[in-house]
């Protein structure tokens, strides 16, 4: 049933009066005007139209038999669909009392009979353009009330969406947060986790005197092996076993981090002295000392151990994992699988250790090394036979600096192939010049100039090109160049050093194994490689007259060496009875202060014009 119409369509009154004449004039009236009209003479007519169409305006007689105007007018308020329709009172009742009781049961006009027509006429049209005007706010409001509602539903989903895209950018920094504080592999925390909750420890230390903690670094030993010999994927595993048996180790209160490759950090936080942290890194070397038992292979590994106590002293959490770090190292060169706490001294010894590698940097710029040369004397012929070259470093602050203290360090920032290199071509020099200089008279092209090589220069791919420049530059014999090697070389890679050997042997440069008996001694070594002498550790020829077991090295070292077709020179010799021993025993050559110390360049030449003999 539709009981709306619009603005256009013809407005329909209806009168409720029970006088037909009445209802004849008003009617004769409204419809000459265009509306439409309908009428009533009681309630239940009125009820009736009511239901069939609502009207757009009523016009109600108040004396009305059985239910009077004012009744009906309560009743259709009372009901929802006819409350808002305007009804106009028209009565014969003049007085004030009737007018006000007609506005109070929801009247809105009130005309007084007899009524003039034109009056009732604007007033209808009055009522009917509030009316009017009334259902199309009406309507206004709905519709805007139905976009608040679209548009507030539209807000509410994108603020839905909005919130999930905000859940989710906040899941995903969470997830990047985790990712850039933890280790992906183990899933500890990393380096940058782990120095933030050491500097928090050191602020509350601080602050709390009471309260203490300590820092252990942790590196795994040959763990390089098991990664090379059975593979990435293995040391990976290794890797994620040892992490669960370090944390197993700790109590919920400590932090574990993984640095990256086999490192590992350890924050022991309210402890009561360093006593603590020790039992925590013996009970560490306990448990790694078991195998591990991997999916394909059972592992052997241990680890060295750095403990710092977490003084609060210290300005940054930074200088703390670095003692930890120099107490691992100094742990490892103890000897590994053990732990070892941090002395103040360490960090001293450290900053020298960094300051000498500074300087050793800027002298290979600057060329400030010097060769030394110490004669090798014929023991036959008491003669100089040649000379081994020594390299010394000229510090412009500390003097002459030997090589024990800065070789190492060479060998392990790799400016030694570089020193190496420079020293074998100031050799060879030095021994050209020794055998074209006039003020010997003596002929020298037996001489010879021995050189130590370290191990590393044979990985150079230009290694050979590099000696065959220097043989071309200094033309030399190079049957008398000799150098020296030391067994860690033949251990490391058999193949390739074989290989280079022999072709140094093609070249007729001969090959001392430097320090023989000291190392493995491995006899294959002697018949695998192209060598031609072996030097006997000064360590024996000291010992020889001592006691006669460790002098019975010294015979056995010649006599291996003799029967490979090998000579031998024994280093070290300083007193007069060493060498008549080494004499009886027929060793070929001898060196050490007996003879000369190691001496510079321009005191060679002199040495060799006195001709000494011993």
């Amino acid at each position: 049933m539709n009981y709306e119409r619009s603005y256009f369509e013809k407005k329909d009154i209806l009168i409720i009066d029970d006088m037909p004449d009445n209802l004849r004039v008003l009617s004769s009236l409204l419809t000459r005007e265009g509306y439409g009209v309908r009428k009533a003479l009681n309630w239940h007519m009125a009820l009736t139209a009511c239901q069939t169409l609502l009207p757009d305006l009523i016009l109600l007689d108040i004396m009305i038999p059985e239910v009077d105007g004012y009744e009906i007018c309560r009743r259709l308020k009372a009901c929802r669909l006819t409350a808002d329709i305007p009804v106009i009172f028209i009565s014969a009742l003049e007085d004030v009392f009737d007018k006000v009781k007609a506005f109070q049961v929801g009247g809105v006009d009130y005309i007084t009979k007899p009524f003039e027509f034109e009056e009732v006429l604007v007033r209808v049209e009055n009522q009917l353009a509030l009316r009017t005007a009334r259902l199309e706010i009406f309507k206004l409001n709905a519709e805007l009330e139905n976009r608040v509602k679209e548009r507030t539903s539209q807000l509410e989903k994108a603020l839905y969406k909005l919130q999930q895209e905000i859940n989710q950018r906040q899941q995903l920094q969470t997830k990047l947060l985790d990712i850039a504080l933890h280790d992906s592999l183990t899933g500890l925390p990393n380096r940058v986790l782990f120095i933030k909750r050491l500097e928090q420890a050191l602020n509350r230390a601080k602050l709390e005197s009471d309260y203490h903690f300590a820092v252990l670094f942790l590196d795994c030993d040959r763990f390089k092996v098991v990664n090379n010999s059975l593979g990435h994927l293995v040391g990976d595993e290794l890797l994620i076993a040892i992490a669960h048996r370090l944390q197993a180790s700790l109590s919920p209160f400590d932090s574990l981090a993984r640095f990256g490759g086999d490192e590992f950090a350890i924050l022991l936080e309210n402890i009561t002295d360093i006593s603590t942290a020790i039992e925590v890194a013996e009970c560490i070397l306990k448990k790694l000392s078991q195998p591990f038992k991997l999916f394909r292979y059972e592992v052997f590994i241990n680890a060295s151990i750095g403990i710092n106590w977490g003084n609060h002293n210290y300005e940054k959490s930074e200088y703390l994992l670095r003692d930890a770090d120099t107490a691992m190292y100094r742990a490892k060169a103890l000897g590994k699988a053990r732990y070892h706490v941090f002395d103040p001294a360490m960090h001293q010894e450290v900053s020298q250790l960094l300051e000498l590698e500074n300087d050793l940097r800027r002298a290979v710029e600057r060329q400030e090394f010097v060769v030394h040369y110490q004669p090798i004397i014929c023991i036959t012929t008491g003669a100089i036979a040649g000379f081994e070259a020594l390299i010394r470093w000229q510090h412009p602050t500390k003097g002459l600096v030997y090589p024990t203290a800065f070789i190492p360090i060479a060998e392990e920032t790799g400016l030694i192939n570089h020193i190496n290199i420079w020293v074998l071509q100031s050799a060879c020099q030095t021994l050209r010049l020794l055998q074209n200089h006039p003020a010997t008279n003596k002929n020298l092209n037996s001489l010879t100039i021995s050189v130590n090589l370290s191990p590393r220069l044979f990985s150079l791919p230009n290694f050979l090109a590099e000696i065959d420049q220097i043989l071309d530059e200094t033309k030399i014999n190079p049957a008398n160049l000799e150098l020296e090697i030391t067994e860690s070389l033949l251990i490391e890679n058999s193949d390739v050093i074989k290989t280079i050997l022999y072709e140094l042997k093609e070249r007729k440069i001969k090959l001392v194994m430097d320090d023989f008996g000291t190392g493995y001694s491995s006899l294959s070594y002697l018949h695998s490689f192209p060598l031609n002498t072996l030097k006997i550790d000064k360590s024996f020829v000291k010992r020889m007259q001592e006691n006669q077991q460790s002098m019975g090295l010294v015979p056995a070292i010649i006599g291996i060496a003799h029967s490979m077709g090998m000579i031998v020179i024994a280093e070290g010799v300083e007193t007069q009875h060493q060498l008549t021993q080494l004499k009886n025993l027929n060793c070929d050559f001898a060196q050490g202060l007996l003879f000369s110390g190691a001496i510079e360049p321009e005191l060679v030449l002199n040495l060799i014009a006195t001709a000494p003999q011993w």
